[in-house]
């Protein structure tokens, strides 16, 4: 079959490609591992050549909608449409067909619910399969591979991880003979460069390690005239312009941005002019890439806003990349996805500025784009009428987008918690994008000159070029009810232990073994080397560590009674407050709009500051204690994101500190521990007694044994993390059980039995799984109109971004009762969750409850992301997600209003930019 299939191909396939495809002729399952571009895909086409050929079925599992679509089409088009089926969710397309490409969560569901449609399944494709290490979805992956049946082959394809035959092992031992084939060889060699001002540099003096067909050999040296730029800035420049100091001039790099040495952190007059030079212009980079000829390119940014300012600044700069010809080809193109849109919705999205840009062959991609507008850059793009695409990171993992050249501006990024230099393999994904196969003889890899960067360790990033895969596994539970149902209890607990999650931790406690008997034999060396002749040393050395033990705990001690006063004060907060917030840079009178209670979480008070600020405070802008020492009127009617109320709030809070003269609350440290403090002035007592306190090399020994010591502790916390790691997964399943028992959800008498209330709680595929079911059981939903249930309902699936410019609210009373019903539910089960010793779920978030009664009501797009100041992007994803909730919800609920609610909801806000591109994620 093979030498038959090869036929259809213009190309001749590469080795790696034949010997894994000969694998799978041969009937064994094959993880390949490859770059990206290098071709994997065709041997996830011959097994489906293999299922046509010998009349099994072949499924083609994808991570998202859009690559699902994507394949779908070019199979349809090899196979007929007769042969090839959809299912991406929310379309199905001839799903009974012997080949059916499907999103991955589709057939996890299929597997739970024991559908027919899996009759004569030969095949299974997993393409992008290194997708299990994805935080939030990556359990997936692995309920699929451990739940399908032992017969079926499975062909999984992974970008280039530096684990692979790690994960070959689990595969070969979870599902039977599975062979790894590994290909580090790049179809298209990739040239790294670094931008200064307007030139271009190699980052390599010599051939770049992603030049060479194989790796092996030796990296060149950086490029000598690199590093001799970054020694002149670095006389140029202040000493702290690469890591800037803190208010202190401690020296203290400026806070989380990364670890400096990819620069950035240096602002303002800490650079020079002509410093601030050598970094790039954006158009002067897209005209130097132009008149290199190394045009299309993608140009990762790490902000949605900052895509969207490129383009902006690229249009009045007045760039034009696109001949007359390939201007109106793009707009047919944008026409075609987004013709018959209501004009007043292209309006709110301002259509207008997107076509202008995209005429010029220029656009952005990102999450916060709408989809239909993503769709039109994706197929401008592939082909070759864009020319720039400014992109967020996500666009490394989405649909096939290779360009010629790609371009970092920056090394450093913020994952939602601080700026964090990118991994090597982040920077391999990313760059993994230039130089197209069948068209480009070479690829480019861009990195724009920032202050302070270094370019050794830009060569060092640019070397590494694989990273390892990490399991993201962990029971649920849905999946718990899911496979108790299927397989038993008992079975399902040993299904669980052979997840990649546990396959991985158990060699790492193998590890933590190995070097717990390395750590015992060098405290026996040091034990040794402290012997006294005077007396037993050890004994000395472990009162000296006590003494140092418990002035360290009574230290602690203090300062933790003071965080706990902190944190009740927090407590107690109410709107309207006037606090004096004593730390951070917020210090001073504030007025607090918004208490930011949380029973699971430490309070977050949002207030107006003397600064006019509003802001949210946290605990450690109260190294002290507050109170409230009077009150500040808050209208009713506050909005934060007007002006003119903050400007209201402001001068109110101002007249109310001048009218009282209000003074800052005074608290007194915590006084120390007296026991604790008996117990020491003891210790220093026998100290002085013991033999060995007079010895001359007294000191020299303490070291010896100080280091033992300090081992023994490290060899106790190595034992408790042994302990801990060794069957996580099935304790964790086992609590989940115990928790599911306590609730109804499993009976209590025949632990494989899921009750009625169990086949429920199967239907919700969501982090609130358990959350949702209790709240159809207890009749929370009941009553409500559908736009209530969808503001209701928006609560289990939404998760704010970044910290909300305003309150959130619920829109109407009913939503409001039936909301605080919710937050009860989840109350209860976070307690049942705490005695369990399991993570609380995530809090309700009503952030999208009143977008999405407005959208569930008929409002007007604009109207809403007025509301809401949320992307187009986002708000169509989010209002996606609020109909996949409320379509498990009518599958869950059975007949009755509740499910038809539900229904009514699906009907109700699947209209105008949403059913565009509704195979989009």
């Amino acid at each position: 079959m093979l030498r038959e299939f090869v036929t259809r191909y213009s190309f001749a396939l590469d080795d790696y490609q034949l010997e894994a495809c000969a694998k799978v002729e041969d009937g064994a399952g094959v993880l390949v591992a490859a770059p990206t571009g290098a071709g994997k895909t065709v041997v996830g086409e011959f097994a489906v050549f293999c299922a046509v050929e010998r009349g099994t079925k072949c499924f083609y599992t994808t991570p998202i909608k859009a690559l699902s679509n994507q394949k779908f089409h070019d199979l349809e088009e090899r196979y007929g449409s007769e042969v090839v089926g959809l299912l991406t969710g929310d379309t199905t397309i001839n799903g009974e067909a012997q080949v059916v490409v499907m999103t991955t969560e589709v057939l996890r569901n299929m597997i739970y619910a024991e559908s027919p449609t899996l009759a004569n399944l030969g095949y299974v494709v997993m393409d992008e399969v290194h997708y299990l290490a994805d935080r939030f979805r990556g359990a997936v992956w692995e309920e699929v591979i451990l739940g399908l049946a032992r017969d079926v082959q499975v062909v999984s394809l992974s970008a280039t991880v530096s684990n692979a035959e790690e994960f070959g092992d689990w595969l070969d031992e979870v599902r039977g003979r599975v062979d790894v084939v590994l290909s580090e060889r790049r179809p298209v060699p990739l040239f790294q460069h670094v931008m200064v001002g307007r030139r271009l540099h190699d980052l390599f003096d010599g051939d770049a390690p992603t030049v060479l067909a194989l790796p092996g050999r030796r990296a060149s040296e950086v490029n000598p005239e690199l590093l001799s730029i970054s020694k002149q800035e670095a006389r140029a420049v202040r000493d702290d312009s690469r890591n800037p100091r803190s208010r202190s001039g401690r020296g203290k790099r400026k806070a989380g941005y990364g670890s400096g040495s990819y620069g950035g952190a240096a602002h303002g007059s800490q650079t020079q002019d002509s410093q601030r030079r050598l970094t790039p212009r954006r158009d002067g980079m897209v005209e130097l890439l132009a008149a290199a000829e190394l045009l299309p390119a993608i140009c990762f940014i790490f902000s949605r806003q900052g895509c969207d300012a490129a383009v902006r600044q690229l249009l009045h700069s007045n760039v034009r990349l696109t001949t007359a010809r390939e201007a109106r080809e793009l707009r047919e193109i944008c026409d075609r996805h987004v013709g018959g849109m209501p004009a007043d919705d292209l309006r709110a999205l301002e259509f207008d500025v997107f076509v202008e840009a995209l005429a010029r062959g220029i656009a952005a991609h990102h999450a916060g784009i709408l989809p239909a507008f993503k769709a039109v850059v994706e197929e401008g793009f592939a082909a070759g009428l864009i020319k720039v695409v400014f992109a967020t990171e996500t666009l490394a993992l989405g649909i096939n987008m290779p360009a010629r050249t790609v371009v970092l501006e920056k090394l450093v990024k913020y994952n939602g918690q601080a700026h964090v230099d990118i991994t090597p393999g982040e920077y391999t994904q990313l760059t993994g994008r230039a130089g197209r196969r069948g068209i480009d003889v070479e690829g480019h890899a861009l990195v724009l000159w920032q202050p302070g960067l270094d370019p050794r360790a830009v060569a060092g990033l640019a070397s590494r070029r694989t990273y390892p895969l990490r399991s993201s596994f962990s029971p649920t539970y849905n999946m718990a009810v899911n496979m108790v149902g299927r397989v038993g209890r008992s079975k399902a607990r040993v299904l669980l232990e052979q997840s990649f999650a546990q396959f991985q931790t158990d060699r790492n406690v193998v590890g933590i073994a190995r070097e717990a008997e390395r750590t015992e034999q060098l405290v026996a060396e040091h034990l040794k080397a402290a012997q006294c002749d005077r007396g037993d040393f050890v004994e000395y050395a472990r009162m000296r560590d006590q003494v140092s033990q418990l002035e360290a705990e009574a230290a602690r001690g203090r300062k933790s009674d003071l965080r706990a006063e902190a944190m009740e004060s927090l407590f107690h907060l109410e709107a309207g407050d006037l606090i004096w917030v004593s730390g951070g840079k917020h210090a001073g009178w504030a007025v607090v709009v918004d208490p930011g209670r949380s029973r699971s979480s430490e309070p977050t008070p949002m207030v107006m500051t003397e600064g006019r600020e509003l802001t949210r405070l946290s605990l450690k802008d109260f190294p002290q204690p507050t109170v409230a020492v009077g009150k500040v009127r808050i209208p009713k009617k506050f909005d934060p994101r007007v002006a003119h109320s903050r400007k209201a709030l402001v001068a109110a809070l101002l007249d109310r500190v001048r009218a009282q003269k209000p003074v800052p609350p005074q608290f007194f440290k915590p006084e120390r521990d007296e026991e604790i403090a008996t117990e020491v002035a003891d210790l220093r007592l026998r100290l002085r007694a013991h033999p060995c306190h007079g010895c001359p090399d007294r000191e020299l020994h303490a070291r010896h044994a100080e280091q033992a010591l300090r081992m023994e502790r490290d060899l106790v916390k190595s034992e408790a993390r042994m302990a801990r790691r060794t069957a996580t997964i099935a304790a964790k399943f086992d609590r989940i059980c115990t928790v599911l028992t306590s609730l109804g959800y499993l009976d209590a008498d025949d632990p494989d039995l899921v009750t009625a209330d169990g086949k429920r709680l199967s239907r919700i595929y969501s982090e609130l799984d358990l959350v949702a079911a209790e709240c159809l059981r207890e009749g929370v939903f009941d009553g409500l109109e559908a736009p209530q249930l969808a503001a209701v309902l928006s609560s289990l699936v939404y998760e704010s971004r970044r910290e909300a410019s305003r309150v959130a609210r619920m829109p109407d009373r009913a939503s409001e009762s039936a909301q605080h019903e919710v937050r009860q539910v989840w109350r209860r089960v976070s307690l049942v969750e705490r005695d369990q010793r399991l993570d609380p779920a995530k809090e309700p978030d009503i952030g999208f409850a009143e977008a999405a009664h407005a959208w569930a009501t008929g409002a007007e797009l604009a109207d809403v992301l007025e509301v809401t100041g949320l992307p187009a992007g986002d708000f169509v994803r989010w209002v996606r997600q609020v109909i996949d909730m409320a379509g498990q919800v009518a599958d869950a609920a059975g007949p009755g209003d509740v499910r038809r609610r539900a229904r009514q909801i699906v009907e109700l806000m699947r209209r105008g930019v949403i059913q565009y591109d509704p195979d989009e994620d």
